[in-house]
């Protein structure tokens, strides 16, 4: 049973009743006012409901991008996120020229493999966009307790998005955002890989560009399943690669369908350039021969395991000898 909603009373419209009666206070009057004046009481013996936390998809992340918390941000981002990651993951950032001529807010889509995939897009994500950026994060993962909540709106300014079911609420708090000029970061996968190769992509961006008339920038990530893949608790350290595309706009004739898949397709090419180089890759997309993030169909997990390493070798950083003095 849910509890009725309270006649809006004011503090002092009681005060008045409550001298017009001879009452001492307005609380001893509202507590005389019958139902539904007031809230029911609850019978002895029975336990009041609960009032469920607003966790999940319903957490307002509205105090994150208050001054403070932004300031905060800044501090955490460059004083502990990007010095971990330069240890961690050792980022090379190729393509970062492409967003020059970028201006305004963006969507960043980008393929997701490991935890480390967020802040390493946080400490290489250039300017204007890095620090007035809000990230799509998982609603039942991210903001599932009242700690994880607040440390990810802080930490990384994220805001909740529901992965298990089509959710307006989500799709409306993000396009808000990109309309007061965030920049919006966010993992169409859906999901970490389970297995190292990529998954089809969901049309969340590409919506939220057709929404809102700004760009998406495609990026790949290359290396941090190496580091951290989905499942591990403790990284590895190795080196990584992120790879920035030229941003994309819908054009007049395209649907959030056939964008998304043009978006995947670029991602998928800066996947190929990112273990070949610029001109190959540009010759196979050209071609029509541009490999799939999603790997081989219809053949065992071995020759996944097998062609992925042979696409992606695993890098790891040479060890530093110690110093003959």
């Amino acid at each position: 049973m849910t509890e009725p909603k309270r006649l809006p009373i004011s503090g002092r419209t009681l005060a008045r009743v409550a001298a017009e009666r001879g009452k001492t206070s307005a609380g001893a009057l509202y507590r005389q006012l019958p139902f539904p004046l007031r809230a029911p009481t609850v019978p002895a013996g029975v336990e009041p409901l609960r009032q469920k936390a607003r966790l999940g998809a319903d957490y307002d992340t509205e105090w994150a991008r208050s001054y403070p918390a932004r300031l905060a941000r800044v501090v955490l981002v460059e004083g502990l996120v990007r010095p971990v990651m330069d240890i961690v993951a050792a980022p090379t950032v190729r393509g970062g020229d492409r967003l020059h001529d970028l201006e305004g807010p963006a969507i960043f889509a980008a393929n997701h493999h490991s935890h480390i995939d967020t802040p390493l897009l946080l400490a290489t994500i250039p300017e204007p966009w890095q620090h007035r950026m809000v990230i799509g994060a998982a609603a039942d993962y991210f903001f599932g307790n009242k700690i994880t909540a607040p440390l990810s709106a802080l930490v990384i300014g994220a805001i909740p998005i529901e992965r298990t079911k089509v959710s307006r609420k989500s799709a409306d708090d993000a396009a808000a955002l990109i309309d007061e000029g965030w920049s919006f970061l966010i993992f169409p996968e859906g999901g970490r890989s389970p297995d190292g190769w990529g998954q089809a992509f969901r049309a969340g961006a590409a919506y939220l560009s057709l929404r809102c008339g700004v760009p998406v920038v495609p990026i790949h990530i290359e290396g941090t399943s190496g580091i951290m893949r989905k499942g591990a608790k403790v990284p590895k350290p190795a080196t990584t690669t992120i790879t920035f595309g030229t941003p994309l706009r819908p054009t007049a004739d395209e649907d959030s369908r056939a964008f998304n898949q043009r978006i995947q397709a670029a991602v998928e090419q800066l996947a190929d350039e990112s273990a070949t180089d610029w001109y190959s890759a540009r010759r196979r997309a050209h071609q029509g021969q541009t490999p799939t993030l999603s790997g081989p169909d219809a053949v065992g997990a071995w020759r996944r395991t097998w062609q992925l390493g042979e696409r992606s070798p695993q890098r790891t950083r040479q060890k530093r000898a110690w110093p003959k003095l």
